[in-house]
């Protein structure tokens, strides 16, 4: 039998220092992309000693694992992230990164976390039918480890008939959650331009082919496929993040390199986006007499949460919580998310959990709140055992 949701609560709740051991461990111990392995041993020490099932590692320093009960052939995942950021951390905490340049400013600790504790419930007590996978997932960050996962054969090797993730949310009320259908983050990509004039002395710029100008001009000219060529109705953002040239006060470089971001919802948007770049920046290139490179990289799809899916776990959600603290007209983020290759994938859903009043994500400032970490757990348990129902 299924415990009350006041129960489950109070269960997980009165554990909330065992969790916090779990996460500020990790906290103390972050790693980059693709590093994740001091995170990967400690991860696959706590699934060992739960006797779960352990599959495979993908993706360098992934793992899926796995607990069955009864005889049932359906199945869900769930997936936590594992990668810290190249961030020098700026908190005073017992606990604070011990590695310098390197921090969790983005709560991937507290998923896992989160993630553990459901495990850790669900051993014991879990009342459910099937299998229940545990994805935990590197290079978040965007190396882009969920579509190596993907491609190495996480479902065509472990089917799942969904995939739900779960990130922490600031400025969002501690334990709420937030779900919607359809898009919830953007599509991530990254583009080059390199604009190579002819450099020359400064007193003299009729001698040269001045890429700063240029440079100069394309800043300006590209944010009008923003505000001239897309509908304004569909979003579109496109940033440019860096510019590099020159060395000197007197002396005009022979180029200049831009790089910035795009980030869209619709493919069509997408490739507006990138027709759009290409045909100003061609034309910059003739108005100025320099040659102008332009490399555009795709890096992650847009997220888009299954209709069935989010339809589940929001009414999962309102059950546990009560449907005041579940929020469904939060609009969408314009960051991005690789667990959009999972769900490209496989049918599933991406939900928000409410981190208080906390730093943003990515800030030098941020933690994640350990209060929260009953909350996910419980949304992970009932989850699991509304998708697997016991006979």
């Amino acid at each position: 039998m299924h415990p009350t949701p006041s129960d489950l609560m109070q269960h997980l709740t009165a554990k909330i220092p065992l969790y916090s051991r779990w996460r500020q461990h990790l906290h103390q111990h972050p790693e980059l992309a693709f590093k994740e392995n001091k995170t990967a041993d400690y991860l696959l020490d706590f699934l060992k000693e739960k006797k779960v099932t352990i599959h495979s590692r993908l993706a360098e320093t992934g793992i899926i694992a796995s607990l069955q009960k009864g005889k049932s052939q359906q199945s869900i995942g769930i997936r936590a992230d594992m990668d810290a950021l190249p961030i020098n951390e700026q908190n005073a905490l017992e606990y604070g990164s011990r590695h310098v340049g390197c921090m969790h400013a983005c709560g991937h600790d507290g998923h896992m976390a989160m993630l553990m504790a459901a495990i850790d419930y669900l051993v014991e007590y879990g009342d459910f039918d099937g299998r229940v996978y545990f994805i935990f997932q590197p290079a978040e960050e965007i190396e882009g480890g969920g579509q190596v996962m993907v491609d190495q054969g996480l479902f065509a090797d472990h089917p799942m008939d969904s995939v739900y993730a779960m990130h922490n949310w600031p400025g969002l009320e501690a334990g709420q959650i937030a779900v919607r259908e359809g898009p919830v983050m953007a599509a991530f990509d990254l583009f080059d331009i390199v604009v190579k004039g002819k450099g020359g002395h400064a007193a003299k710029p009729h001698l040269t082919k001045d890429p700063v100008i240029a440079a100069a001009q394309l800043v300006m000219s590209l944010q009008s496929v923003c505000s001239r060529e897309n509908d304004p109705l569909q979003a579109l953002v496109l940033s440019i993040t860096q510019i590099q040239g020159g060395e000197n006060y007197n002396v005009i470089p022979a180029h200049v390199s831009l790089k910035g971001t795009v980030r869209t919802f619709d493919p069509a948007v997408q490739q507006l986006a990138i027709e759009s770049m290409q045909r100003i920046i061609n034309g910059v290139a003739v108005a100025f007499d320099v040659d102008i490179q332009f490399n555009y990289q795709k890096k992650y799809p847009a997220t888009i949460n299954h209709a069935q899916a989010t339809r589940i776990i929001q009414q999962v959600a309102e059950n546990l919580f009560g449907a005041d603290k579940i929020i469904t007209d939060k609009p969408p983020s314009m960051g991005s998310e690789d667990f959009s290759f999972m769900l490209n994938a496989c049918p599933g859903s991406y939900v928000w959990i409410g981190n208080g009043d906390s730093n943003g994500l990515h800030h030098p400032g941020y933690d994640f709140n350990d209060q929260i970490i009953p909350n996910g757990a419980a949304l992970w348990i009932s989850l699991v055992e509304t998708s697997l129902p016991s006979v």
